[in-house]
Formats: structure tokens, sequence, C-alpha cells
């Protein structure tokens, strides 16, 4: 969300364009006590470190984020609430969602002529729509789970679930168990199992780790430059992302560590992962640890910022 703002310095009334994904929302005007008249005023204004920003934003402490430019308004901009657009929907549309997948398909690559279709249909094997049911090869890295000395079991109930959505649950760990990806577990560790609704509809299985989460050891992995993977790019014409299919289940667990990733089900079942499941306090951080050992040799034209792949 920005804002534009058009200001004459002898008056104290502000024009505001509300803008959402680059379409004007609303047109208000603000009385300002007294704004900043030159880049001097502005300077010594009150300032947020980043870090207490992201810390307020979190917490709600901050409601609305404003950018203030100079740049001025279009004068033949003048219209009322009523005619402004409604606001975009926060979630996409399944059918919008199905139509843009639509559009990344097989079919839709060969008629849009794109060149790259003929070598990426002789490597079609790398791009499967689901993964193997099966697990994935041992590519150098796997997950890590390590405590803190003298910590204990880690163990939370699972709280009871509406009907609906404990066959969500049981079919998603069925699915898992067909592919090799977890396996009924007799672990003294447990965290419970839920569900969160998905904005295209559906659930998505989400396991409580918050008291194994608290007792790991933080990795310390270092993280690319967004700069300098930008930089890297630059002089090149041609751009590609990849998107990895189910990225977290390509990688293994340690096998000592497996006990830990135990979950429970409202049905009275418990698993446990083989490989590394979502939800975990390290994941991202060895995911990307993966990503930068794969594409090691490749860096010079494949820079990766986590899960984000970059083909130049």
């Amino acid at each position: 969300m920005s804002y534009a703002f058009d200001c004459i310095l002898a008056s104290a009334l502000v024009t505001v364009i509300e803008y959402a994904d680059g379409a004007p929302q609303r047109r208000r005007v603000l009385e300002v006590a007294s704004p900043p008249r030159d880049a001097s005023s502005i300077t010594r204004l009150p300032s947020l470190s980043w870090k207490h920003f992201l810390r307020d934003l979190k917490d709600g402490g901050i409601e609305q984020v404003c950018l203030i430019t100079d740049e001025a308004i279009d004068s033949t901009f003048a219209v009322s609430d009523g005619e402004l657009p409604s606001r975009p929907p926060s979630a996409e549309p399944k059918s919008a969602r199905e139509e843009r997948f639509a559009t990344q398909s097989w079919d839709a690559l060969r008629e849009s002529g794109n060149p790259v279709y003929d070598i990426a249909r002789e490597y079609a094997d790398v791009f499967p729509d689901k993964i193997p049911a099966e697990l994935p090869a041992d590519r150098g890295v796997q997950h890590e789970i390590d405590l803190v000395p003298g910590s204990k079991y880690c163990v939370t109930r699972q709280w009871p679930l509406p009907r609906d959505q404990i066959k969500a649950i049981d079919d998603f760990f069925e699915d898992r168990r067909k592919s090799g990806h977890v396996r009924e577990s007799i672990s003294p560790h447990s965290s419970p199992t839920f569900c969160v609704k998905k904005a295209t509809g559906g659930w998505r299985i989400v396991h409580a780790f918050n008291k194994l989460n608290d007792a790991t050891i933080p990795a310390q992995t270092p993280i690319h430059r967004k700069d300098m993977v930008l930089n890297s790019m630059s002089g090149s014409v041609l751009f590609s992302a990849i998107d990895l299919t189910d990225g977290f289940y390509q990688i293994l667990m340690r096998p000592s560590d497996i006990p830990l990733t135990a979950v429970s089900t409202p049905s009275g079942m418990l698993w446990e992962w083989l490989v590394m499941p979502q939800g975990l306090k390290n994941a991202p951080a060895t995911f990307n640890r993966m990503v930068s050992h794969v594409l090691r040799p490749l860096r010079q034209f494949a820079p990766s910022y986590f899960e984000d792949i970059f083909v130049r």
C-alpha cells in the first residue's frame, strides 16, 4: 500500500490518495498541523530502527505504512469515494488460481512458442507435477535437530478437532505414508496436529512444534545478500525462476532425530517424519543450505535466495 501526496507549502491540507495493487482505493483530505517543508525537517523527524519496525509490525503496533513522495498528482484525477474501484479480495479466488496454473502448463508453454519448450520436454522428468512416492535421495544435506543440553521430552497433548478436519488429517497422513515420508511411531516425544483453512479452500495440515522449537539450538547458516543476488544478474537479458515442488519433503531427516518429529492426530495415531516437515525451527535454514549445496557448481548463472532460484 502506498500513498501519493499533493502538498502546498502554504497550506496544512494534504490530499491523500490510497492505493492497493496499483489501483486507487480511497481519496481523503487530511489537516496537518505543521508539515515538514524541506528535506532537513524530514530527516529530523523521529526514526525507528528496522528491527523495532518489524517487531511493532508483527505485534500490531503499526497499523499503516505510508510512502511520502514529492510526485505531483494529476489534476484530472478527482473522483469520489463511490467512483473508486472496490478493494481486491485478500485471497486469490480458486478460479483465478486455476487459470494462473493453466498458463504454466506444458500445452500453454508449447502454444506460446516459448523457445524453452523443447529443452524442457527433453528433461521432463525433473518437472513432475508431484514428487515420486518414495524417500528422496541423500544429496549430502540432512535436517538436524540439536537440542539445548538438559532438554526434557517435548510433549504437547493433542486437542479435539471437528470431524472434517480429522478426516483431512487422516487422509493427509495416509498419503504421506504411501509416499514413505512418515511411519508409525513409538517416540516419547509428541506434538499435536491441527488444520488451517487455505485461502483457496481445503485444509492445510500444521504441526504445533512449539516445545520442540523452544528446545532447539538455532542454526547459524549464512544467508545470501539480496543486493548481491540482484547484482549477479545484471547484464543478462533472459531470466527464469524455479519453484521446487514440495521442497521440504525432498530433504531427509537425520536418522537419530526422527523420533523428535513425532506428531499426534485427533484419531489417536502417532506418526514420525522421515523427511523434513514444515514448522521446525531450523527448517528454512536447512532448505537454504540444501539449495546452495546442490547449485554450488551453477552459482554463476543460477543464484538462489532460500526457496527462490533464479536462472539467467
